[in-house]
């Protein structure tokens, strides 16, 4: 009848994974940041750090009906600093404290000049009000989602130089703790990393695939450079999320191979009695690294 999860399942969910401690950060939206956060205080000796998308572009407006994605990336923030911070406009600095102060700020740039210009415009305008109330961000550069005839033709060189532009002008007070992007595949990060040693790139984990697609991809990044996994998507639709982050945690520290981790999650799923979405052949199956 319903084919979608519930808000309060995804939280729960986010509460066993913050209880393991298996992932360093938690990506929230501030209305559920105010809830675990602030009100439950879910975070509070814990070893995860409480995050909040700070902007929603319109190229990640994903709902079940609509047609936003396809159309070029439109700058958008629902949240505001303060409420993310505290829940509420104005807050004292003490009240700053209660909530999150690290937030994910997205960008898409199209290869348009108008609309990519706009897009650094409105990232300046959040760097200058994260800077003056001590908030934290870090970077999220997607891939173009509608670039029409101007399609570049190396999108994995066009990000890169898309980045380091976007970054040329911010010095250290102002700059982002790290980066979120797609994984262009071994040179573009060895590339990236390379011109600039000081950036931490991390990788999305971009649209479901294989579990040993994602295993792959975490795997194959970090031999060449990237330093973070943030994998949203691929967690959520997981059969169950606490054991793919787990497999995912042992494979990030270097206690596994990619494909010995796909059977040891559909084994973890076979003892839970829990139904895969592929059987393990299928699931063993290299569709997008």
């Amino acid at each position: 009848r319903f084919p979608y999860r519930t808000l309060a399942s995804y939280m729960q969910s986010m509460r066993e994974i913050t209880e393991a401690g298996l992932v360093d950060i938690m990506l929230m939206s501030a209305s559920v940041n105010e809830q675990l956060t602030i009100d439950e205080r879910l975070f509070d000796d814990t070893p995860v750090t409480p995050a909040v998308r700070a902007n929603d572009t319109t190229d990640i407006w994903l709902g079940m009906s609509g047609d936003y994605k396809h159309q070029p990336s439109l700058c958008f923030r629902s949240a505001t600093i303060d409420h993310i911070q505290a829940a509420k406009i104005n807050p004292t600095d003490d009240e700053r404290q209660r909530g999150a102060n690290l937030g994910l700020y997205s960008i898409t740039f199209n290869n348009d000049a108008v609309l990519d210009r706009e897009a650094s415009e409105a990232y300046k305008s959040f760097r200058l009000e994260a800077e003056t109330k001590g908030f934290r961000h870090f970077l999220e550069v997607f891939a173009p989602n509608a670039t029409g005839t101007r399609e570049p033709a190396d999108v994995g060189r066009f990000v890169n130089d898309s980045i380091a532009r976007v970054l040329a002008g911010v010095t250290r007070s102002a700059r982002p703790l790290f980066l979120k992007m797609p994984y262009f595949g071994p040179a573009a990060m060895e590339r990236l990393v390379h011109y600039e040693p000081a950036l931490i790139p991390g990788i999305l984990g971009g649209p479901a695939g294989t579990t040993h697609d994602a295993f792959q991809m975490l795997w194959e990044a970090k031999k060449y450079g990237a330093r973070a996994a943030l994998f949203g998507r691929k967690i959520n639709q997981a059969e169950n999320q606490l054991m793919f982050v787990r497999v995912l945690r042992a494979l990030a520290d270097g206690d596994i191979e990619p494909a010995e981790a796909v059977r040891d999650y559909h084994g973890q799923l076979q003892t839970a009695g829990l139904n895969p979405h592929r059987s393990l052949e299928e699931d063993l199956v290299l569709t997008q690294v």
